[in-house]
């Protein structure tokens, strides 16, 4: 319904009268039917809203990723030709494709698809390389998948495509700790579901596990932006290292 026809409907469930309601809001009949036809100003809106639904509450704004008039489909967004060749060229051929999808050009040995009752949130992965592309309004369920799925050894090399969002606890105090970062410089532009073009309206990274020097060397070179370099802590110092401080 609309807010009009709810407005209505929840004063006839009240069994309140438009006169009633205009008594208990301090509006007038006529006020109270424009609400209910679908104008009227916003502080009338808030008087009525007080009275006949007292505990509504206005839903927080929904995040927006390529915008509220592609909701139904934002999350199929299909990573283009173009960029898949630097890919393919720096980190190999692609084993798996967890977040497969018959439109997709990503080309795989493997595709997980929901469409055929797979699902790369469930099913375990494998093979020497995985590119993820996931649906971004899971991202971080899908990184979580990623870091299990090559911890317990299932895939050697993760390679994921997602925005530039670290402000999990668990990004920094599990997965930065595994992972390496490349930022990339400008946007890139996508593939909607009717092979149309067109550019994300936030930064994007590419998200590694498992990657080699060499093939990250082979990235950059391809590819403007830059790895981010990862901090050193006492977990990562080399044991060989501890014993020879020890005996200095």
């Amino acid at each position: 319904m609309t807010l009009a026809e709810q407005l209505r409907a929840q004063r006839n469930r009240r069994s309140m009268s438009l006169r009633e309601a205009a008594v208990k809001t301090a509006l007038s009949p006529t006020t109270i039917a424009g609400l209910e036809r679908g104008s009227g100003s916003v502080a009338s809106l808030l008087r009525l809203l007080a009275v006949i639904a007292p505990k509504a509450r206005r839903r927080a704004p929904e995040r927006s990723y390529w915008g509220q008039g592609d909701k139904d489909d934002r999350d199929s967004r299909f990573t283009p030709p173009d960029f898949m060749a630097s890919i393919y060229a720096a980190f190999g051929e692609i084993d798996l494709d967890p977040c497969g999808h018959l439109l997709s050009p990503v080309s795989a040995r493997r595709r997980i698809l929901l469409s055929e009752g797979g699902d790369g949130l469930v099913d375990d992965w494998s093979g020497r390389v995985a590119f993820v592309n996931p649906p971004f309004s899971q991202l971080l369920r899908w990184l979580r998948q990623a870091h299990d799925q090559w911890s317990a050894g299932k895939v050697e090399t993760v390679v994921c495509l997602v925005p530039v969002r670290t402000d999990s606890t668990w990004f920094h105090d599990t997965l930065s700790a595994d992972a390496d970062i490349y930022l990339l410089r400008g946007r890139v532009r996508f593939l909607d579901v009717r092979g149309k073009g067109q550019h994300t309206p936030f930064s994007l990274m590419v998200l590694t596990l498992g990657a080699t020097a060499r093939q990250k060397e082979r990235y950059a070179e391809l590819v403007p932006g830059f790895w981010v370099a990862r901090s050193v802590t006492a977990a990562s110092v080399d044991n060989t290292d501890l014993l020879s401080a020890a005996a200095q």
